[in-house]
């Protein structure tokens, strides 16, 4: 808006997935949420209108999911403002997230600027079985690299293991790099992406990239000698790999669930799980809650409901109306599982929870991608814990942390034991994707007709006028305010949560700048 110019220089889209509140279930919690956002959601409407800018309503989905179905492709190279844009590099895009500051620049026609990356190699051997999927390599990378151990690198995925993950599967540990620190991650094209890229109505695309594949995948002489390539090499045999949980508090302590099991006491953690959820941006695709099913039905051929509340959260309108067409929905729902909007939700601390009081501690479990103190649902006391989503459903219906649900049984109502099996799901729906209530509104054929209103005594929306040029003297002398300590996390620096809605309100939301950062200046010798 204050660049000038008519229409964005580069394709754009807005995704209104972050301010819908997880509350009671899909319909009411959207409903609940246009009231509230009204103000935001027609500001985002009129002004993608006018600049060019396509448009996804509330309830079409969450970004990085919507972009896998309907963007993404083999080569090319995206920015977005979140940090789990990476995402994308699923199906061999270079996804970086970046802040609004980058993306404007972008979308008026300047280059994005980066440091020259550092590369990690991922090779992959064997293949994905029995109870192991995608979200336990992640997990494990995680543990291997930590928050940090990414920063400033570009990871690739190489190696035959690489061939077993589904094209989703991949967008999972993309999506996820993000929590090592990582500016993107990305895999290489194959069948599978191929298989993914016609199932959602691109088969162009995928015969382009047919004819280009030996330029979107590793060379010959990288896959021989990686180490002459990349700055670092890591190794996993997806043949040894067991479900992984990583918690609480951060996304790299990582066990195997076992071992996770066997010190779960003696950690102090509360064992009762208070709530189950799935879904997010990370763990939200067909593949994804056709395996969460796949063990809700065998729960309930056995008698069996969940112990622990379970929610569950579509990625996207697509996926959310292809389970409910396949029976999915009814399979979770059949053991007690709530559906909620097709949304961020919990992810990123849009849950209203009505069964602790502040500062109560407790123990979840999700399939989202951070775990942070205060990240789903503003109690620093909630212990978050990171696993799939056929392992949080397991979970949910043992209700128990230390349960080892893959060699010890679950009890049936009546008496009976129950060992619940590998779970198996397609990664792709036998009968295509049903597209469900288009949620994408293109831009107007001319700007010139869309007026953009804004409330000047809004405390939402906040119109900004262009900075000063700068005057060529510098500002010497400042004071250092704030020097962090510990973790510094996007969660750190700019909390989420309540927050969100003030988003589009420059003055309010800089109020919470570094709310959540541990200030070493005002640690004394003696404290520390």
């Amino acid at each position: 808006m204050t660049a000038g110019l008519p229409r964005v220089a580069v394709p754009t889209t807005v995704h209104c997935d972050h301010l819908i509140q997880a509350h009671t279930g899909a319909a009411p919690d959207l409903k609940t949420a246009l009231d509230t956002n009204s103000e935001v959601y027609e500001f985002l409407r009129s002004v993608s209108a006018k600049y060019g800018i396509g448009f996804w309503k509330p309830g079409s989905g969450i970004i990085h999911q919507v972009v896998l179905e309907q963007y993404a492709f083999p080569g090319a190279m995206m920015i977005g403002t979140d940090s789990h844009t990476p995402n994308a590099g699923g199906l061999g895009v270079v996804a970086i997230g970046v802040g609004g500051a980058d993306a404007v620049d972008v979308m008026a026609g300047w280059p994005f600027n980066t440091r020259v990356p550092r590369l990690i190699g991922a090779r992959l051997r064997g293949r994905l079985s029995g109870w192991t999927s995608a979200k336990d390599v992640i997990l494990r990378v995680a543990g291997i690299l930590t928050v940090k151990g990414g920063t400033g690198a570009i990871v690739e995925y190489f190696g035959p293991g690489t061939e077993s993950i589904s094209a989703t599967g991949k967008a999972t540990i993309c999506n996820m790099g993000a929590e090592i620190g990582a500016t993107c991650s990305v895999f290489p094209y194959d069948v599978r992406s191929a298989q993914y890229l016609k199932a959602t109505r691109r088969e162009a695309i995928s015969g382009l990239a047919d004819e280009y594949a030996e330029h979107l995948r590793g060379d010959p002489e990288v896959e021989a000698d990686p180490e002459q390539f990349y700055d670092r090499v890591i190794e996993i045999d997806l043949d040894d790999l067991e479900p992984h949980i990583v918690g609480p508090h951060t996304p790299d302590l990582d066990r195997s669930l076992d071992e996770l099991v066997r010190v779960a006491a003696e950690e102090g953690y509360p064992l009762d799980i208070s709530y189950a959820l799935v879904g997010s941006c990370t763990n939200s695709s067909y593949e994804d809650i056709g395996r969460a099913a796949n063990v809700a039905r065998q729960a309930t051929a056995a008698g069996l409901k969940v112990r622990s509340p379970l929610l569950i959260t579509p990625g996207s309108e697509q996926v959310h109306a292809t389970i409910q067409r396949d029976g999915l929905l009814d399979d979770l729902e059949a053991i007690g599982a709530t559906v909620l909007a097709n949304a961020c939700g919990p992810c990123i601390g849009q849950w209203q929870r009505d069964d602790i009081k502040p500062g109560e501690r407790n123990t979840i479990v999700s399939s989202f991608n951070r775990n942070f103190p205060r990240r789903n649902d503003g109690n620093a006391e909630t212990l978050s814990f990171i696993g799939s989503p056929e392992t949080v459903v397991a979970m949910a219906l043992t209700g128990r942390l230390d349960h080892d649900f893959v060699r010890d049984p679950l009890r049936a109502p009546d008496g009976r034991k129950v060992m619940l099996e590998a779970p198996a799901a397609d990664e792709l729906p036998a009968k295509g994707f049903d597209p469900g209530m288009s949620g994408f509104v293109a831009p107007a054929a001319s700007g010139e007709t869309v007026d953009v209103v804004v409330n000047p005594d809004s405390d939402r929306l906040q119109l900004l006028e262009p900075f000063p040029a700068w005057d060529g003297h510098d500002l010497l002398g400042l004071r250092v305010l704030v020097k962090a300590v510990g973790k510094c996390t996007t969660d750190h620096i700019s909390p989420a949560g309540p927050w969100l809605k003030y988003r589009g309100h420059l003055s309010n939301i800089s109020k919470n700048l570094f709310l959540g950062v541990n200030n070493c200046l005002l640690y004394t010798s003696d404290a520390a």
